[in-house]
C-alpha cells in the first residue's frame, strides 16, 4: 500500500511540474510580444517628437513618424488587444488612441 501512495505522489509532483513549465512557457511569448510592442511604440513616439522638433510639425519627416506610430499602435492592438501609451507610460486596453495626440504639444 505504501508503494502505491509513493507512486501516486510522484505522478502528482511530475504533473504539477509539467503544468508549471507549460504555464511559464505559454506566458513567455506574450511577454516578449508586449516588450516588442512597447519598444516599437516608444521608438516611433520618440522619433515623431524628434522629427517635429527638428523639421516642424507639418514636415514630411513628422508625417512619416506619425504614420509609423499609428501603425505600431494598430499592430499592438491587433495582437494584444492593448497598446502602449508612451506619454503616460502605461498599457491601454481601449482602442482609443488619438492620431492627433501630439498636436497640443506643438501648436501655440
Amino acid at each position: 500500500m505504501g508503494h502505491s501512495k509513493n507512486s501516486f505522489l510522484k505522478r502528482v509532483v511530475v504533473a504539477g511540474a509539467t503544468l508549471t513549465g507549460l504555464l511559464i512557457f505559454a506566458g513567455a511569448p506574450t511577454l516578449r510580444a508586449d516588450d516588442d510592442c512597447q519598444r516599437r511604440v516608444a521608438k516611433a513616439d520618440h522619433n515623431l517628437h524628434e522629427a517635429i522638433e527638428h523639421h516642424g510639425y507639418q514636415s514630411e519627416e513628422a508625417a512619416k513618424w506619425r504614420h509609423i506610430l499609428h501603425e505600431e499602435r494598430e499592430r499592438c492592438w491587433t495582437s494584444n488587444h492593448r497598446w502602449w501609451d508612451e506619454d503616460e507610460h502605461r498599457w491601454r486596453t481601449d482602442h482609443d488612441w488619438d492620431d492627433h495626440d501630439h498636436d497640443h504639444d506643438y501648436h501655440h
